[in-house]
C-alpha cells in the first residue's frame, strides 16, 4: 500500500494528475483504489483522471489501474497482456460492430483484442458464418451464434495468437483456392490518421488485412480512441476504402473530416469509467 501525501496541493487537478503520472512511473503499475488512498480523493476522481492522462499517453489505461508506457513490451505484447489494456473501449466497440451484423451473415474477423469483443456481443445472432485468423475467437464466442466456424491457415504468431497467410481456403489438399467472398469484414487495426489511413506495424498482417477487405461486400474498421492520429509501419488501405469506422470517442476534428470526405460512417460511443 502507498502511504498518503500530506501535500494538500495534490487535490487540485493539474497538481494531482503529474502526482499519479510521477506514481505510476515509479511503481509501474498501480491500482486506482492504491492511487486514491494515497491521493487521498475517491475512486472515481482517479478513474477519470487516468482516462484523461490516458487519452495523453501519460499512463496505459488498464481494467482496475494504469501502467507506465514506457514499461510496456515494444515487439508484440502478447495477447493476455492487451486484453487489459483499455478493455471497457473495446467491450463497447465490439457491442457497436456486433449491431452491423445480421443473422445469416457471412463474416470475417480478424486477430486482435477487440476482435474477441466483437465476438462476445454474437451471442444472440444465429446462422453466421466466420472465417478468422483470430486462433483465440474459438474459445470467445458462443457456439450457438454460428453455422460455420473457419480458421485460415499460415504460420501462427503466437503472442498475438494469430496465423498470417493468405485469405483462401483449398479445395483439397494441393488442390486450388477456393474463392470467398463476405458480407461483412470487422477489421481490428493498429493506426489511424490522415495521412497513413488505416495502418499496423506488421508487414505481412497488412497484406492479409488488405485481402480481407478485398472479399467483403462491407468493410468495418475496429480502433479504440488510443490508435487515432497514429500512422504504423505498413498502410492497409486509406482511410476512404471502407464503409464504417468503429471507436470509442469521437475522432479529433482533422481525421473527423476526412473520414467525412471519404464518406466513412463513424459510429461511436462514450465508455463509462472503468470499475476499480
Amino acid at each position: 500500500m502507498l502511504p498518503a501525501m500530506e501535500d494538500d496541493s495534490t487535490h487540485l487537478p493539474a497538481s494531482r494528475k503529474a502526482a499519479i503520472v510521477a506514481l505510476v512511473a515509479d511503481a509501474g503499475q498501480v491500482t486506482v483504489q492504491a492511487l486514491a488512498e494515497r491521493l487521498q480523493v475517491s475512486a472515481d476522481t482517479i478513474r477519470r483522471d487516468l482516462d484523461h492522462l490516458d487519452g495523453e499517453g501519460l499512463v496505459m489505461r488498464t481494467r482496475g489501474g494504469a501502467v507506465d508506457p514506457t514499461r510496456m513490451p515494444r515487439m508484440d505484447p502478447g495477447l493476455n497482456t492487451r486484453i487489459q489494456v483499455h478493455p471497457d473501449a473495446k467491450e463497447q466497440i465490439g457491442a457497436t460492430a456486433a449491431s452491423l451484423v445480421t443473422d445469416g451473415d457471412v463474416l470475417i474477423i480478424n486477430a486482435g483484442t477487440t476482435a474477441l469483443a466483437v465476438a462476445r456481443h454474437l451471442r444472440e445472432h444465429r446462422g453466421l458464418t466466420i472465417a478468422t485468423n483470430n486462433l483465440r475467437l474459438a474459445t470467445e464466442i458462443s457456439p450457438k451464434c454460428f453455422r460455420d466456424l473457419y480458421l485460415f491457415g499460415g504460420d501462427v504468431r503466437h503472442a498475438a495468437q494469430a496465423t498470417i497467410g493468405p485469405v483462401a481456403f483449398p479445395v483439397s489438399l494441393g488442390g486450388r483456392d477456393m474463392d470467398i467472398r463476405c458480407d461483412l469484414a470487422l477489421v481490428t487495426v493498429g493506426g489511424v490518421s490522415t495521412d497513413g489511413g488505416y495502418s499496423t506495424s506488421n508487414l505481412a498482417e497488412a497484406a492479409m488485412m488488405r485481402e480481407m477487405l478485398g472479399v467483403a461486400g462491407k468493410v468495418a474498421i475496429l480502433a479504440d480512441s488510443s490508435k487515432l492520429g497514429r500512422r504504423l509501419f505498413a498502410q492497409i488501405t486509406p482511410l476512404d476504402a471502407v464503409d464504417y469506422f468503429i471507436t470509442d470517442k469521437e475522432p479529433p476534428a482533422d481525421l473527423a473530416a476526412a473520414l467525412r470526405k471519404g464518406h466513412v460512417e463513424v459510429l461511436w460511443a462514450p465508455v463509462a469509467s472503468a470499475a476499480s
